[in-house]
């Protein structure tokens, strides 16, 4: 489990998505999300409210995009 291979998160034991990280990649992805999402909270919520949901989904998306990509096994359902 290293950043070599490309896996930054592994695989949900049920469900469907990516489950914790394995990589520093994948924790520091995690870490920038959350301190942009905080940053904007700030900066933005209180008073406009459209530019700061405009930049959580989008993201939001980006985010599980390169999770997605970077999921061992891929994201499918698992049970």
């Amino acid at each position: 489990m290293s950043s070599e291979d490309g896996i930054w998160f592994e695989q949900k034991r049920v469900g469907y998505g990516a489950g914790l990280p394995v990589a520093w990649q994948g924790w520091a992805l995690i870490a920038a999300y959350i301190a942009l999402i905080v940053g904007v909270s700030a900066a933005l919520m209180p008073r406009h409210p459209v530019p700061y949901y405009t930049v959580v989904v989008v993201s939001t998306i980006v985010l599980a995009v390169i999770a997605m990509r970077h999921t061992r096994g891929g994201w499918r359902w698992r049970r």
